[in-house]
């Protein structure tokens, strides 16, 4: 798979020159608010690295997303398979992070309904998606992209601080309708 396109986006495979554009897109506040803070370039930089790791290792990842016109570079959107420290492992997630002057023009939920055809397309069985319990956006596109609520997945994510308003997460689940019923996880 070299790049799965959409009407207005391309979601490709990670590229060294951009480090820069996802490192600035991390450093955000704006886009970061729903995170526990902005990450540093050296935090992008990991992030970058192990998305490129996971391509290479499962086939797919957090893609990274430009827009056709002008190959513009706004965000990532895609599938993840969540690692051992992961909350909900095993199962492979789905998420979004978009630079905010693409805002309000439904990238997120184009890109991710392409990447959820991506998942069917590979033969996955189902999609979980989360969210931190304030992040009423994401939770809008989950439902437009009919991902049905999974509150008794709803966890205290692990690596934010006890207390923290982020802390609580909802989470979401979508299964392949061409599959038999997911598997118990």
């Amino acid at each position: 798979m070299t790049e799965l396109v959409t009407e207005r986006l391309v979601l490709r495979r990670w590229r060294e020159e951009d480090r820069e554009p996802f490192a600035a897109m991390n450093a955000d506040p704006e886009v970061m608010r729903y995170f526990p803070s902005p990450l540093s370039r050296g935090e992008s930089d990991a992030s970058y690295d192990r998305m490129v790791a996971a391509f290479d290792r499962d086939g797919f990842t957090f893609f990274a997303v430009d827009e056709r016109a002008g190959s513009r570079f706004v965000g990532l959107v895609g599938i993840r398979t969540l690692g051992l420290d992961d909350p909900l492992y095993p199962a492979v997630e789905i998420g979004w992070r978009l630079i905010s002057d693409v805002w309000r023009r439904g990238y997120a939920t184009e890109a991710a309904r392409r990447s959820i055809a991506f998942a069917w397309e590979v033969g996955l069985r189902e999609l979980l998606g989360f969210t931190a319990a304030l992040n009423q956006p994401s939770q809008r596109v989950f439902a437009k992209l009919g991902f049905a609520r999974a509150a008794a997945d709803d966890f205290d994510h692990p690596r934010i601080e006890p207390g923290h308003a982020l802390q609580p997460h909802m989470a979401y689940r979508l299964a392949n309708p061409g599959q038999a019923d997911p598997p118990e996880t």
